[in-house]
């Protein structure tokens, strides 16, 4: 029928809720509240702003945003005109972020003023015609406009543009740590399956949760896991630009959150934080982990205190979320990523693609309805991850007799011993139980006989010291006397990325090329 605006695309989640909830809160970010009516009406404007600026369909749209209303306004803005939203780390260098820019090719920002400094010596290099600034007392760069003169000069009108399930509303740049970064294109349908396979798990959410958004939205976890399906269902979100422990507790207890995604380097210091009881947490219902293995002492931190939580896995790739190991099986499958969601498909293969028989380790293969559509501009990289029609993730993982699945190493991660495979996370899950680790990695290092042999990189708790014979000491009878690290260096903290995983590649240029023999 002529003139009838098919709904396709998640833009319209925010009209069909601010037409049936108008006046229910949808983001809380500090002291700004807004309901659904109210943020619909604004990135009704934000839409019609992009549009004056020459935005249209698959045009790339780039934010470097912290947790903010802004942040969503702006992704939702660009679902509405089919354009392609791409969120940049702001915690990368300049030359990541003009590598960004460039290879997107964007032609408008929408960034926040602190971020103005990480700009302002590579915007000459790239081709951003426009730029909108949040300024919350920076300076915007010279000629760019500013955020709420934007909307207030933008008429409050829905736009009307076709999109549909197909079409790419989002380009996530992986992390690149083992060369450039590659931009993972994400459609509508992509998001929208991963609300529903969420919605049919043991983590649903509910319309009147209240879901705390801490991690950075640059990241698919952050963004997918909670912040996307609570506004699928029109839920509340608490929106917070950093992660502090102190400040997460308290926003739980004031705003009695009901909903947190954390990535296990956050659950550990909220586990380690000395007046973690004094805090209300009774508001509490579903808790996740993802981004990285959780150690298993963290896990049962949480479930001795009655907490329903469970770990999740997935990556950028997959919208993200691929397993879940739900509250029933949490505390005997401790250490497991659990099972496939209801519309994912979860193959553990040879190196010939073969499928390995049950308790064997091989590579993790994926298909499903939530599997991005492809790499940007990298057609080669596109048809290796998709080789046989599965998609590869280049995980290592095993499956049990009843099929759960447990994410052993990455490939890369791995290392070999005298002909033997080891799988740092082994390690690490056994070590994480010892009273004097805060923090720990291992990763391996050569020697002349083995080839290899592992090393343990350790952050231990203030004033502890962790030495060589302690750790085989406490790992004798729990590992293989080969898998037991035979150095140990210690440091302040451990680096990671903004998702919060541990940089191995950076441990390997920093400390197993200089180690100490």
């Amino acid at each position: 029928m002529s003139g009838v605006h098919e709904i396709g695309g998640i833009g319209d989640w925010l009209e069909v809720h601010a037409r049936w909830r108008p006046r229910r809160e949808a983001l809380v970010d500090r002291e700004e509240r807004l309901d659904y009516g109210r943020l619909n009406s604004r990135v009704n404007r934000l839409a019609q702003a992009l549009i004056a600026r020459g935005v249209r369909k698959n045009d790339r749209v780039a934010a470097i945003l912290p947790n903010s209303t802004a942040f969503l306004e702006a992704l939702f803005a660009c679902a509405r005109l089919g354009a392609i939203f791409v969120p940049i780390n702001f915690r990368l260098s300049p030359a990541e972020v003009r590598f960004i820019l460039r290879d997107a090719g964007v032609h408008v920002i929408v960034y926040h003023a602190l971020f103005a400094p990480l700009l302002v010596p590579i915007r000459k290099e790239t081709e951003i015609l426009h730029g909108i600034c949040v300024p919350n007392g920076g300076a915007a760069m010279s000629g760019d406009d500013l955020y709420e003169s934007v909307l207030e000069n933008s008429a409050d009108h829905p736009v009307r543009m076709p999109v549909g399930q197909d079409d790419v509303h989002a380009m996530m740049y992986t992390s690149g740590t083992t060369g450039a970064p590659k931009g993972a294109l994400l459609t509508h349908g992509n998001t929208t399956w991963n609300a529903v396979n969420l919605q049919l798990s043991d983590s649903a959410l509910r319309a009147d949760d209240v879901v705390l958004t801490v991690a950075p939205l640059f990241h698919i976890g952050a963004l997918g896991i909670h912040t996307l399906p609570a506004l699928y269902l029109g839920a509340k979100i608490v929106l917070h630009p950093r992660f502090d422990a102190t400040e997460t507790l308290e926003l739980v207890e004031r705003e009695r959150v009901s909903a947190l995604f954390l990535v296990p380097s956050m659950w550990l210091a909220i586990s380690q934080h000395p007046d973690v009881e004094r805090y209300d947490l009774s508001s509490l219902r579903t808790l996740i982990s993802g981004g990285a293995p959780c150690p298993v002492p963290v896990i049962e931190f949480f479930q001795r205190r009655g907490l329903n939580f469970q770990e999740g896995f997935g990556m950028t790739e997959t919208a993200p979320c691929a397993s879940i190991l739900d509250s029933h099986n949490a505390v005997r499958k401790n250490g497991s990523v659990g099972q496939p969601v209801m519309y994912m498909r979860m193959r553990i293969v040879d190196e010939n693609d073969h499928d390995v028989t049950p308790g064997e380790v091989g590579e993790l293969v994926l298909r499903g309805p939530n599997l991005f559509s492809g790499y940007w501009n990298r057609p080669e990289a596109t048809e290796e991850a998709f080789r046989g029609g599965w998609f590869h993730t280049g995980d290592l993982a095993r499956q049990d007799e009843e099929g759960f699945f447990y994410i052993v190493d990455r490939k890369k991660d791995m290392l070999i011993s005298g002909g033997e495979n080891i799988y740092p996370v082994e390690i690490e899950q056994v070590l994480y139980r010892h009273p004097k680790v805060r923090e720990l990695a291992v990763i391996g290092v050569p020697d002349p006989r083995w080839g290899e042999v592992p090393l343990l990189v350790v952050a231990p708790r203030a004033g502890e010291h962790l030495t060589k014979d302690e750790v085989r000491a406490f790992c004798e009878g729990q590992l293989a006397h080969f898998k037991i690290p035979k150095y140990v260096v210690e440091v302040d903290a451990l680096p990671r990325n903004a998702a919060g995983k541990v940089l191995k590649r950076e441990l390997r240029i920093t400390i197993a090329a200089t180690f100490k023999t």
